[in-house]
């Protein structure tokens, strides 16, 4: 667990007794909410490691950004906020803006229908769909890959309602985004399609 000892009370404190304003300040500056708020310091037991109850009294574990310093609930709650450090270094696959922190979020600007190259959200899915079909490495994320092609890869029929499924879970999407936004969140798979 992160902590460090209170400037003024001394006490060695989980992260989650300081303010994010305090924690910013650094070790040896920062001091604890009881101090702040003109307590008697130590935080009233909370998170304490010591201070004579030889414990963990009240321990409120708390997960830290490493980059930011933000506290957070859960892990859950810090994977996805760690997705806004990541550089916006990939481009759309249609249009090339790259502007984009993941394959699921350009895949996101397409199936919009906001994409320059390929208006209308509808018409996006549809050739999303298309693609898909067309690369053989993504045959195992489809619910129904095409068994007899065109020669484009892709079967020519409608695009199914959940045309899309995670080969580690069997979860069915209806959307490409969200199964890449699914299989990086879920199974840490952040280069699930290369284009």
């Amino acid at each position: 667990m992160v902590g460090r000892s209170c400037s003024d009370c001394g006490d060695y404190l989980a992260s989650s007794c300081f303010s994010s304003n305090q924690w910013r300040k650094g070790p040896g500056v920062s001091r604890c909410k009881g101090c702040v708020s003109g307590g008697s310091g130590g935080y009233g037991g909370y998170g304490g490691y010591g201070g004579g109850g030889g414990g963990y009294e009240g321990v409120h574990l708390s997960y830290q950004c490493h980059e930011c310093f933000r506290n957070f609930n859960s892990q859950n709650e810090l994977n996805m906020h760690m997705q806004v450090h990541r550089p916006r270094n990939v481009s759309c696959p249609i249009c090339g803006e790259t502007r984009f922190r993941s394959g699921a979020n350009a895949v996101q600007h397409v199936e919009s229908g906001y994409c320059s190259g390929c208006r209308g959200a509808s018409n996006a899915r549809d050739q999303i769909y298309r693609f898909a079909s067309s690369q053989m490495s993504m045959n195992h994320y489809l619910t129904d890959p095409p068994m007899l092609t065109n020669g484009t890869g892709y079967g020519g029929g409608q695009t199914p309602a959940y045309p899309y499924c995670c080969p580690e879970c069997s979860k069915s999407f209806r959307q490409l985004s969200q199964l890449l936004q699914h299989q990086d969140s879920k199974h840490n798979n952040t280069r699930m399609l290369t284009y």
